[in-house]
């Protein structure tokens, strides 16, 4: 693979879709509405879309995240579309390798792939994944390695993957913590972070992937993405209600209990117990209710915060017009940010 500089004055703006599964709808009609979604966001010039691999979760339809990439970039034409991301450990790399191997192949310069560390639900999962539960430090980066040599076509296995070999499959860390920070410094790797629901090491995981980043064959430079909550609609009052959504899951998530995404409750959240705003408080707190003014100025101070090259939006919401309307106001305020590139 060409290494790449992608050190650039302009910051991208991209979509992550956790493609949520309604109270009283279903998987098919949350991926029906994935497409839309993903097509909406090219028309309007996000950068890329990604959605996620995540087990046993009544309100994520998006466990299967190769298949629904390909109904994805099915629906699409020019956007980069990915991963954010595989949980390698669930996963043999050999059978990721072929997966985005057929991808790269059925949409050429279009595929990227996250990996993370986490198993994406809990040990059960796991088993039932029939991965062992080893506890080796080590077995993560061993494995992305693995990965590296397959798509590069290395003939020390004795066989190629295929497809997978010869793809250029630009191959990304995230993380939570310091540790993906880390790992994608000494990998030389692009890093996402997933600031969207965990916010607290941002700005020291940022640091250290900027001060230890070695260059690679993939990347010349750093390259940082963090996650943005933005739910958007015309009148503050709206957002804020239809931000209820997502609270409701974050709470239920916490609570043991998650479900499908729930309709919004209006003045939910100032009516919780204090503990459970302060939950929300903590874990949402990058993100912007409002109209395209406070977009505007909520993802203009991050921006300035972190120096990130990439935001990536999540929002999910009861209301797929809503959610719709919502990428709009949000991009369009990203375009009235100095520094910040959208595709015509």
């Amino acid at each position: 693979m060409k290494p790449t500089s992608y050190i650039a004055s302009m910051t991208k703006l991209s979509v992550l879709d956790l493609v949520p599964v309604n109270e009283g709808s279903d998987v098919p009609t949350a991926l029906v509405r994935a497409a839309d979604l993903a097509a909406h966001a090219e028309a309007l010039g996000y950068h890329r879309y990604w959605t996620a691999e995540h087990h046993s979760m009544p309100g994520i339809a998006s466990a299967a995240t190769a298949v629904v990439l390909a109904h994805i970039g099915a629906a699409t034409s020019r956007i980069r579309i990915g991963a954010g991301g595989i949980m390698l450990p669930n996963h043999a790399p050999l059978a990721i390798a072929e997966q985005f191997g057929t991808l790269a192949a059925l949409f050429p310069g279009r595929i990227d792939l996250g990996l993370g560390r986490a198993p994406g639900s809990d040990q059960r999962v796991m088993r039932a994944m029939r991965r062992t539960l080893a506890s080796d430090a080590n077995q993560f980066p061993r494995d992305i390695m693995e990965l590296q040599a397959y798509f590069a076509g290395d003939h020390s296995p004795g066989f190629q993957a295929t497809p997978g070999a010869g793809s250029d499959i630009p191959l990304w860390i995230l993380g939570s913590s310091l540790y993906g920070a880390q790992l994608a410094a000494a990998l030389g790797l692009p890093y996402a972070f997933a600031s969207h629901f965990a916010p607290d090491a941002l700005d020291e995981a940022l640091a250290i992937y900027r001060r230890d980043f070695r260059p690679s064959a993939q990347l010349s430079a750093p390259y940082a993405m963090a996650g943005f909550n933005i739910f958007a609609a015309d009148t503050v009052e709206e957002a804020e209600t239809l931000a209820t959504s997502m609270q409701q899951m974050f709470i239920a998530l916490r609570t043991g209990t998650p479900g499908r995404l729930p309709p919004p409750i209006p003045g939910y959240r100032a009516a919780l117990p204090l503990q459970a705003q302060m939950m929300l408080n903590s874990v949402l707190s990058v993100s912007s209710i409002g109209t395209h003014a406070e977009v505007e100025r909520d993802l203009s101070a991050f921006i300035a915060r972190t120096g990130v090259d990439e935001v990536i939006v999540s929002c999910s919401m009861f209301d797929h017009a809503a959610r719709k309307r919502s990428l709009t106001i949000a991009i369009e305020a990203a375009r009235a940010i100095d520094g910040v590139q959208v595709a015509a």
